[in-house]
């Protein structure tokens, strides 16, 4: 099978007694400021960080550790896209791993691009920033042409815009369709989480 260009080519990453390591928020900001200027790139990983967040504390009910690190998934997730789109995945894990930082972390920030890096979702972690990721940019899509926004959104206005395929065309409706089977929820579920959780994200 031929690889296209971002794919990492391997599926193991960090090193195990890194585990729990993770950086700051403060530290993760502070690389958002420096490699990422586009502002709707920059919303939506603050977006993706926040469902992650609150998924890992409403439905899994983490420990707090474990919250920021589904947090930390979500943030840096699309850390490099900005800067380095021919590199994207390569220049965020190298980053990370230089650093020493949790394993798990990488891993949920490469199997997000799991289709274009080559990083299978195995962990819960990994399968919901894979989920989210697809979704949450088309629900954003939808909030943009409402007059309301998220306001008043219904799951079955984001469903009638999903089979518009020339709506928010760059949008991977595979993608979404193969985060609901990693993950075993139903669309509707899932969809109805991101809205009421996204609305909140400016």
């Amino acid at each position: 099978m031929e690889h296209g260009p971002l794919h990492l080519g391997r599926e193991t990453f960090g090193r195990p007694e890194d585990r729990g390591r993770l950086p700051t928020h403060q530290e993760a900001e502070s690389l958002l400021e420096e490699w990422v200027t586009n502002a709707r790139l920059k919303l939506h990983m603050r977006q993706v960080a926040t469902l992650m967040e609150t998924w890992a504390r409403e439905t899994l009910k983490l420990a707090d550790d474990q919250i920021d690190l589904w947090y930390l998934t979500g943030l840096l997730h699309d850390a490099d896209w900005d800067r380095w789109p021919e590199k994207h995945g390569q220049i965020i894990v190298a980053w990370l791993e230089e650093r020493h930082f949790d394993p798990d972390l990488i891993h949920g920030i490469a199997a997000h691009g799991w289709h274009h890096f080559g990083v299978t979702p195995v962990s819960d972690l990994d399968k919901m920033v894979f989920a989210f990721d697809e979704l949450s940019g088309f629900v954003h899509a939808v909030s943009l042409v409402r007059p309301d926004g998220y306001e008043g959104m219904e799951v079955s206005s984001v469903k009638k815009k999903l089979k518009q395929l020339s709506f928010a065309a760059q949008v991977n409706r595979d993608d979404i369709e193969a985060g609901l089977q990693l993950t075993g929820l139903a669309f509707e579920d899932l969809c109805a989480f991101v809205i009421r959780v996204q609305k909140s994200v400016s």
